[in-house]
């Protein structure tokens, strides 16, 4: 193994840390590392779907096992999501799509502060229902196409009105299986596939790592959980904020 390989080994172990315990961060870990590495853009959105088609379907397997997954919400999530990322990644190279990281990140970092300041709440809240979740999902599947996020979107929304923390990460992990499967499908189709061994280097770094992060999410206190998913998402809404205007 060469030493380029064992790198992106190290970064998908690291992506899907953080993305198993907390639900985000997979795909700008991975992408950026592509990009770094000079592979463009759209092909290294297009290489990242595909590893996660693997590291999302062992990460969601772990987190089922690990009893974090709601059934009722991973049924309301997994349809529209499908559809989002579908639509999504048919359009990803014909839109303006600085335009809408702009709009997404703006919404990111609205919903960072109020699931941070949920993290400090003295009193519980009453049990949230399943509203509007399907139009959640099918909106983060679609930004998620243009490199805005699906857990970013969907997690912090969900935890900001009131859905229990754990099952959360666990129901948006699981259910990024079936919206990576399509995205996937329509850039095969629209861009085929490339730097195969990258792929393969993310891929087993990210198997590696999921059962240790659905662990982890287990284990982390409900506040601590929630306080860390509003650090991360309000963390890359400002990066991304910050990029696009610099």
């Amino acid at each position: 193994m060469d030493s380029t390989f064992l790198a992106f080994v190290a970064i998908g172990f690291l992506a899907q840390m953080i993305d198993g315990s907390i639900g985000m961060a997979y795909g700008l870990v991975s992408t950026s590392s592509l990009i770094a590495a000079g592979v463009p853009s759209a092909s290294a959105s297009a290489a990242v779907h595909l590893a996660e088609v693997f590291t999302t379907g062992a990460s969601g397997a772990a987190h089922w096992r690990r009893g974090n997954v709601d059934r009722a919400l991973l049924l309301r999530l997994a349809i529209p999501g499908a559809v989002g990322g579908l639509i999504g990644a048919a359009l990803v190279s014909s839109v303006p799509t600085q335009t809408i990281r702009i709009v997404a990140n703006v919404y990111l970092l609205l919903m960072g502060l109020v699931v941070l300041a949920r993290a400090f709440e003295l009193r519980p809240r009453p049990p949230a229902d399943h509203r509007h979740v399907g139009p959640l999902a099918f909106v983060g599947a679609l930004i998620d196409a243009f490199g805005g996020g699906w857990g970013p979107v969907v997690a912090s929304t969900l935890i900001a009105r009131g859905h229990e923390p754990r099952r959360t990460v666990g129901s948006v992990n699981l259910t990024e299986f079936v919206v990576t499967v399509s995205q996937s499908a329509m850039f095969i189709a629209l861009l085929g596939v490339a730097h195969v061994d990258l792929v393969a280097a993310l891929v087993l770094g990210g198997i590696v790592a999921a059962p240790l992060a659905a662990r982890l999410t287990t284990r982390l206190p409900v506040r601590l959980l929630i306080a860390l998913v509003g650090l991360m998402v309000t963390g890359l809404s400002v990066r991304s904020l910050y990029l696009a205007f610099a």
